[in-house]
């Protein structure tokens, strides 16, 4: 079909109606192809080198999924309305005395609450120390890191998703890594265990409202020469965030407390 006019354009955009690729975002969600645990409220499927965002309110489950075994999902969380409020890895690691994200890990900002728990993990290979690529080291191993080449580096992506919900560079902090994983040796150095392979998956509980950004692109440590990323899916359901009682509010006396600090907030602004 011809583009060369308005009209010839307008017709070929059309003709695009309901065509589905293997990468592209399902609006409405509902009408994602397979069943998920409660109301799907998102559906997307990230090619390799893309990024993706998204408001979910809190109680929301988000599943991401390594579809073929080479995804890395780079991954920053604010609280809507108040992006001062934001993940924060080092105490995401100090306070919980453990560098290894997995099941049952609380994913915290600097105000000593939870933004979100990881409820399942099927995969054991992350990273919470290493944060993203950027332009300067995919320029170095690829020859470009800008968000439109071959190899975009994730901070670049991730300054995208930032400036569409209103965020700046200034207000992206460093992030974590889920199904690229590294491990710490003894002399502190740091080994790259790659992945878990495909159909992996880890979900993540949101504990409050929040803003989530992601970049999936290789991971920094990646030994391989070429720029190897495959397709991330992301899905959300509604669901319900963790309450006293659930075994996930006290399994260690560190969790404890972020819940508590979490619900005394909430409560004082009326939100729970």
């Amino acid at each position: 079909m011809a583009t060369a006019t308005t009209h010839g354009a307008r017709d070929h955009a059309r003709a695009q109606h309901g065509t589905r690729t293997e990468t592209m975002p399902v609006v409405p969600a509902s009408d994602w192809p397979a069943a998920v645990p409660g109301t799907p409220v998102w559906a997307e499927t990230v090619a390799g080198g893309n990024y993706t965002h998204r408001v979910l309110a809190r109680g929301t489950e988000l599943r991401l999924t390594d579809l073929a075994g080479d995804a890395c999902a780079h991954l920053l969380l604010y609280v809507d309305g108040r992006p001062w409020e934001r993940l924060n890895t080092a105490d995401t690691v100090k306070v919980q005395w453990n560098a290894y994200l997995g099941a049952d890990r609380l994913l915290l900002s600097d105000q000593g609450r939870v933004l979100a728990s990881v409820v399942a993990d099927g995969s054991g290979l992350h990273d919470a120390l290493c944060g993203t690529s950027t332009l300067v080291r995919n320029t170095e191993r690829y020859g470009d890191g800008a968000p439109q080449s071959p190899s975009p580096a994730g901070r670049e992506l991730l300054k995208l998703a930032a400036a569409k919900n209103g965020l700046g560079p200034r207000d992206l902090p460093p992030s974590l890594s889920f199904f690229q994983g590294v491990e710490v040796r003894a002399d502190g150095a740091l080994d790259f265990t790659g992945s878990a392979g495909p159909g992996a998956s880890v979900t993540l509980r949101a504990e409050q409202d929040l803003t989530v950004l992601i970049a999936n692109v290789p991971h920094p440590l990646d030994p391989r020469p070429d720029y190897v990323c495959t397709p991330l899916e992301v899905l959300a359901w509604r669901a319900r965030p963790t309450a006293p009682g659930d075994p996930l509010w006290d399994a260690t006396p560190e969790g404890r407390r972020a819940f508590l600090n979490t619900l005394d907030f909430l409560t004082a602004r009326g939100l729970a």
